[in-house]
């Protein structure tokens, strides 16, 4: 069984601006920062082998920062992305609903398609991985799409830093307890 600590990136200012972020890549801001110094402090006992991390430098650092006590280099890829927002990168909530009007989105990434892909990509990573404890730093809503693929159980959004544990056993993703 391969044990996957998932754990969603640390603040940026438009996380605290309610903006939604998708594949623009806002820095951490000092909180974000901090967030990533305690989750590497929660963390430091508990061993992984391996650190994989969205290529989108919110999560890259977090990933960095998190894995520097285990001395463990970080691998970055695009298959732990955020959901491609498209028109509506950048906006808050508010301005989605004065510039859209209660649509769908018109471009961007189907949650469908999101799902496909970071499914694929984490189990990718978890079969390169048997039997080890590994750790991905993504985003909320590619926390969400493994959610749901695992559970019926609502999904209840994730802080910052805040992190989910699944597992990969007999080739499928599962919960600790599945």
């Amino acid at each position: 069984m391969t044990t996957i600590l998932l754990a969603r990136h640390g603040e940026t200012e438009w996380n605290r601006e309610g903006r939604w972020q998708g594949w623009a890549d806002p820095p951490l801001n000092e909180t974000g920062r901090a967030q990533a110094r305690a989750l590497a402090e929660q963390l430091r006992t508990t061993p992984f082998d391996a650190v994989y991390s969205s290529d989108l430098r919110r999560a890259h650092e977090t990933a960095q920062i998190v894995g520097e006590p285990h001395r463990v280099p970080v691998v970055i890829g695009p298959g732990l992305r955020e959901i491609d927002l498209g028109s509506w990168s950048g906006l808050t909530l508010s301005e989605i609903e004065a510039r859209f009007r209660g649509a769908e989105r018109p471009d961007g990434e189907t949650r469908e398609e999101h799902a496909a892909r970071v499914l694929a990509a984490v189990e990718r990573i978890a079969r390169d991985n048997p039997g080890r404890r590994i750790l991905l730093v993504t985003h909320g809503g590619t926390m969400r799409a493994l959610h749901g693929h695992v559970s019926d159980e609502p999904f209840h959004p994730v802080e910052n830093c805040g992190v989910l544990e699944l597992h990969f056993r007999d080739d499928r993703l599962t919960t600790p307890i599945g």
